[in-house]
């Protein structure tokens, strides 16, 4: 198959900044970080459902998820439901096999002059670092998938009920109202099933529900900011395809 037409390409660019980001996000998700001390002011403490002390600590992968919610947006406009489901199932597929290969590459036996190295003045092991960095438990590695697959199916869905009612206008509703229903959904599926299920954090309901309003007030927040990106990458793409094509396109991906 040659990518010769405009969507075709289209479709190729979108698809592979779609997979690429999500896989990235599942692998740089392992640090967490302070909003609050990055921004360079105070810790919020916030006290919820009987939780204290919580403050808008977030894994780093909140730094690609908008980006890979603005491409299923724009899939989802341009190609339909069913393109935006087969990446998803894909990029689930990927994402698991990308862990399956991290796992090998853990149980291989490292090179002896590699496994101790001085990085900033400090004497690191560096195949303990390895693991610790990309060694993810079993939980969060099918929490975080589980949570990718039903987020991106709800957002897919509600974007085009949407849709029916609205028409082309509002593109900022179904856009941004489908991403604060699947942020919304993915914030809690995947706390409950790797710090709930998991008997090894032995987590409270109240903890998870606590932790995920925390986690879901930032994303609501982010997802608002991102609708003028948004329309900008929509200008783009139809100035690339031109009206008819673009008209064409989404016509066509509303028939699903």
């Amino acid at each position: 198959m040659t990518f010769k037409t405009k969507e075709s390409r289209l479709f190729l660019v979108l698809g592979c900044f779609f997979v690429a980001n999500a896989i990235l996000s599942e692998f740089i998700g392992v640090k967490l970080f302070s909003v609050e001390e990055t921004l360079g002011i105070k810790k919020f403490d916030i006290n919820l459902l009987g939780v204290k002390n919580l403050s808008f600590v977030m894994s780093a992968g909140v730094l690609t998820w908008p980006i890979i919610f603005i491409m299923t947006d724009i899939i989802n406009e341009y190609f339909g439901v069913k393109q935006v489901r087969f990446l998803s199932i894909l990029t689930s597929i990927l994402i698991a096999f990308a862990f399956l290969v991290v796992w090998g590459s853990m149980h291989l036996s490292a090179a002896d002059f590699w496994v101790h190295q001085n990085i900033n003045g400090e004497d690191l092991n560096m195949n303990n670092a390895f693991a610790g960095i990309f060694g993810q438990g079993m939980w969060i590695i099918v929490g975080s998938i589980i949570a990718f697959i039903v987020g991106q199916l709800a957002d897919v869905l509600i974007f085009h009920r949407i849709k029916r009612v609205t028409g082309e206008k509002a593109l900022w509703l179904r856009a941004t109202g489908s991403t604060l229903v699947s942020q919304l959904i993915d914030s809690f599926v995947v706390i409950f099933i790797a710090f709930y299920l998991n008997p090894q954090y032995h987590y409270s309901w109240k903890m998870v529900a606590a932790i995920g309003l925390v986690n879901y007030t930032y994303k609501f927040i982010v997802a608002i900011l991102m609708t003028p990106i948004l329309y900008i990458v929509h200008l783009i793409i139809d100035s690339y395809l031109g009206k008819d094509l673009a008209k064409k396109l989404t016509e066509m991906a509303g028939r699903g």
